[in-house]
C-alpha cells in the first residue's frame, strides 16, 4: 500500500510540474528535482534508493525509443557526423581528462577508477534536450543535441565497464576497449534493425489500434535485452529500432495505429521522464548523509564536483568549436563541388528521366566517381525495368546530395549555434544510472555518487536555467515556419501526386473524364489561378483560400461541366461548381462521413477517390522527405493532414 500511495503521489506530482512549468518558464525536470530534494529532506521521509538496473533497463529504453521514433530520420543523417565527433570521441576524451583530474584530486583514487568516474559523467542526457526544445531554436541545433544523447551512452558504458575491469583485475588494452565498444555497437544496430523491420511486419497486420500500441510498447525492451545478452548496448538497439519505427511505419502502419500510438507514447514519455528527476531528488539526502559520515566528507564532494562540471563544459567546448569548422569547410567544399558539375547533373537527371521512360541508355556519370560502376552492373541485368530502377535510384541520390547542401546552407551551424550546443549539454539520468552500477568494492563509493548526482543536478540547475538568457544573448538560428517558396512547392507535390491517381479515371457516375486536382494540404501561397481553357483540355484549379483554411486542407477532383452529378450532393456542397468544373473536396467527404445524417451508399464512390488520392499524396510526401526535398516541418503537418482525413474516411459509418 506504501508503495502504491507513493506512485500516485508521484504521479501527480509529475502533471502538476508539468503545468506549472508553463506559467512560470521553468522546465518540468527542473521543478521535479527541486520538489523531489526538498521532499527527501524532510525528517519523516526515510532514505530512497533506487536500482540503477531500473533505470538503465526498465526506463532508458523505451524513453530513447521514443526520442528515435519522433526524430527525422533524414536529418538525423545528416547530422551523422557531428553526432559522431560528440558521441563518441567527446566523450572518450572527456572521460581521460576528468579521470585525470580526479587521480589528482581525490585521495586513493586510482587513475582506473578516476577514469571510471570520468566515464560515468560524459555522456549527456536526451531526457533533458526537452529544456532546449522549449527556447525554439533552430531544428539543426535539436537534431545534433538529441543525436549526441540517443548515442553517446554506448561509448559511456563501454568506457566505464573497461575502466572497472582494468580496476578490479589490474589492467586492460586499448585493443580491449575499442573491441568491446565496436562489439556493442554492431550487435546493437544489428538487434535494432531487425526488431525495427518484425516488429513493424507484425505491426502492420493489427487491425485494432490499442492493441498496435500495446505491443508498440514492447519493442524497446524486445530490442534492448537480447542485445544485452549478446554483449551489446541494449540502449542503442533500442534506438536503432526506433529509427526504424519512425521512417518506415508511415508507410507501413495506418493512420490510426500511428496516431494513437504517439499519443500514448507521449503520455509514457512524460511520465517516465518525470520519475527520473523525481527519484534524484528523493534520493539526494540518503547519499548526503552518508557522506557526511565519511572521511571526505560532503565541502569536498562539491569542490569535485564544481572542477569535474567546470571541466565537462571546457572539453566540450575545446571540441565542439573545430568541429564546427571543420563542418563548415566540408560543407564549402561540396557547394564548390556541385557549382562546378551543375551543368553535368543538369543533363544527367535528364537522362535518367529519360531512361525511366525508355528514351535513352543508362549514361556514364563524368562528375562522380561513386557511380562508375552502375555500367557493370546493368550489363548483368540489361532489363528495361532494372536499368530504370537503378536510373530512379541514382537520380534520387543525386537530388538528395543537393537537397542537403541546401539544408546546411540555409541553417548554417556557426559560433552562434556552438554556443548553445555547448552549454546544452546537459548531464542527467544516464549519470546517476551509471554511477549507480559502480561495485561496492570502489573506493569511495558514496562519495563518488554525491559527485555523480552534484554534477547531474548542478548542470541540469545551472545551465537549464541560465540557457534561456544565452539564447537572447548569442542569437542562434531560431526554428520557424516553412517559407512560403517551400510550402508552394509541397501544394504542387500533392497536386501532381494526386492527378496521376485521378488523371486517367472516370468521373463519379463511371464515365471518362478530363479531371484536375486540388492539394490536401493547407495552403499558405497564393496560387493563380489559371485562365479559361478550351473544352476537352486539363484544369488545375485551387479552393478558394477561405474555405481551404475553414477545412484545415482540402483535396479535391473536378469534372467538365455537363457531366451528370448528383444533385442531393451539390447541394451539399460535397460537389461544388467553379466556373466550368466541378470541385470534390475529400476533406468534405471526409466530415460527411462520419455525419449520421448522409447516405453513405451516395458516398461511397467519392470516399474511395478521395482514399485513393490520399495515399497517393502520401507515398510521395514519403518519397519527397527520403530525399530530403523540404522541411521535416512541413512534410510533418502535411502528412499529419493527410492521416486525420484517412482516419475519417475508414471510420465505421454511422
Amino acid at each position: 500500500m506504501d508503495l502504491l500511495i507513493i506512485a500516485v503521489l508521484g504521479i501527480l506530482a509529475i502533471a502538476a510540474a508539468s503545468q506549472l512549468s508553463d506559467r512560470i518558464g521553468v522546465a518540468p525536470a527542473l521543478i521535479l528535482l527541486a520538489g523531489g530534494t526538498a521532499v527527501g529532506f524532510l525528517p519523516f521521509i526515510p532514505a530512497i534508493e533506487l536500482d540503477p538496473q531500473v533505470v538503465l533497463e526498465g526506463v532508458l529504453p523505451p524513453l530513447l525509443f521514443s526520442t528515435a521514433v519522433s526524430i527525422s530520420t533524414i536529418n538525423f543523417r545528416r547530422e551523422l557526423a557531428p553526432v559522431a565527433v560528440l558521441a563518441i570521441l567527446l566523450v572518450a576524451l572527456s572521460a581521460a581528462v576528468i579521470g585525470v583530474a580526479l587521480a589528482l584530486v581525490v585521495p586513493g583514487l586510482s587513475l582506473a577508477w578516476a577514469i571510471a568516474m570520468g566515464a560515468i559523467l560524459s555522456p549527456t542526457d536526451a531526457v533533458a534536450i526537452s529544456i532546449a526544445r522549449r527556447l525554439g531554436v533552430s531544428q539543426r541545433i535539436i537534431t545534433v543535441l538529441e543525436g549526441e544523447g540517443l548515442l553517446n551512452d554506448a561509448t559511456a558504458l563501454v568506457l566505464l565497464s573497461s575502466a572497472v575491469s582494468a580496476a578490479t583485475s589490474g589492467g586492460i588494452s586499448i585493443g580491449g576497449v575499442l573491441g568491446g565498444f565496436a562489439l556493442a555497437v554492431l550487435v546493437a544496430l544489428g538487434v535494432g534493425w531487425l526488431v525495427g523491420e518484425v516488429s513493424l511486419r507484425v505491426r502492420s497486420h493489427i487491425t485494432d489500434p490499442t492493441v498496435d500500441t500495446v505491443v508498440s510498447f514492447t519493442v524497446p525492451f524486445l530490442a534492448a535485452i537480447p542485445a544485452e545478452h549478446m554483449h551489446g548496448s541494449g540502449l542503442v538497439a533500442a534506438v536503432v529500432a526506433g529509427l526504424i519505427t519512425g521512417h518506415r511505419g508511415p508507410r507501413m502502419l495506418p493512420p490510426a495505429h500511428r496516431v494513437a500510438s504517439r499519443t500514448n507514447w507521449h503520455t509514457v514519455e512524460l511520465t517516465l521522464e518525470g520519475l527520473i528527476f523525481l527519484f534524484m531528488g528523493l534520493e539526494f539526502f540518503g547519499i548526503v548523509e552518508k557522506v557526511d559520515a565519511s572521511d571526505l566528507g560532503v565541502r569536498r564532494a562539491v569542490g569535485v564536483a564544481v572542477l569535474a562540471g567546470a571541466m565537462t563544459v571546457v572539453v566540450r567546448a575545446l571540441v565542439v568549436a573545430p568541429m564546427l569548422k571543420l563542418l563548415s569547410h566540408r560543407t564549402a567544399r561540396w557547394a564548390v563541388h556541385w557549382e562546378e558539375n551543375e551543368e553535368a547533373i543538369h543533363q544527367f537527371q535528364n537522362r535518367c528521366a529519360a531512361i525511366v521512360r525508355g528514351e535513352a541508355e543508362m549514361p556514364q556519370v563524368p562528375w562522380d566517381r561513386r557511380f562508375a560502376q552502375v555500367q557493370r552492373k546493368l550489363r548483368r541485368d540489361p532489363s528495361h525495368e532494372s536499368i530504370a530502377r537503378r536510373a530512379r535510384r541514382i537520380s534520387s541520390r543525386v537530388r538528395r546530395r543537393g537537397a542537403d547542401l541546401d539544408y546546411f546552407a540555409a541553417d548554417p551551424l556557426r559560433s552562434r549555434e556552438g554556443a548553445v550546443i555547448v552549454w546544452a549539454g546537459m548531464r542527467g539520468a544516464i549519470t546517476l544510472a551509471a554511477a549507480q552500477t559502480l561495485p561496492t568494492t570502489a573506493p569511495h563509493r558514496p562519495f563518488l555518487l554525491l559527485v555523480a548526482m552534484l554534477v547531474a543536478a548542478g548542470s541540469l540547475t545551472l545551465q537549464g536555467l541560465t540557457l534561456p538568457a544565452l539564447v537572447r544573448v548569442s542569437r542562434p538560428a531560431m526554428a520557424g515556419s516553412a517559407d512560403e517558396e517551400e510550402r508552394a512547392a509541397v501544394i504542387s507535390l500533392l497536386v501532381n501526386a494526386a492527378r496521376d491517381v485521378v488523371g486517367d479515371g472516370h468521373d463519379l457516375t463511371g464515365r471518362s473524364v478530363h479531371e484536375a486536382v486540388a492539394t490536401s494540404a493547407e495552403p499558405v501561397a497564393e496560387v493563380s489561378r489559371p485562365a479559361p481553357q478550351a473544352e476537352g483540355t486539363t484544369v488545375l484549379q485551387e479552393p478558394a483560400a477561405s474555405e481551404a483554411k475553414a477545412e484545415l486542407g482540402t483535396s479535391s477532383t473536378c469534372a467538365q461541366d455537363g457531366e451528370n452529378l448528383s444533385p442531393t450532393l451539390d447541394q451539399h456542397a460535397l460537389l461544388r461548381r467553379e466556373g466550368t468544373d466541378i470541385v470534390l473536396s475529400p476533406a468534405a467527404v471526409a466530415r460527411a462521413w462520419t455525419d449520421p445524417t448522409w447516405r453513405h451508399d451516395e458516398l461511397a464512390p467519392m470516399r474511395e477517390r478521395a482514399l485513393d488520392m490520399i495515399r497517393a499524396q502520401r507515398e510521395a510526401l514519403l518519397d519527397a522527405g527520403d530525399e530530403g526535398l523540404y522541411s521535416a516541418d512541413s512534410l510533418e503537418h502535411a502528412l499529419d493532414r493527410l492521416d486525420f482525413q484517412e482516419i475519417m474516411l475508414t471510420s465505421e459509418p454511422h
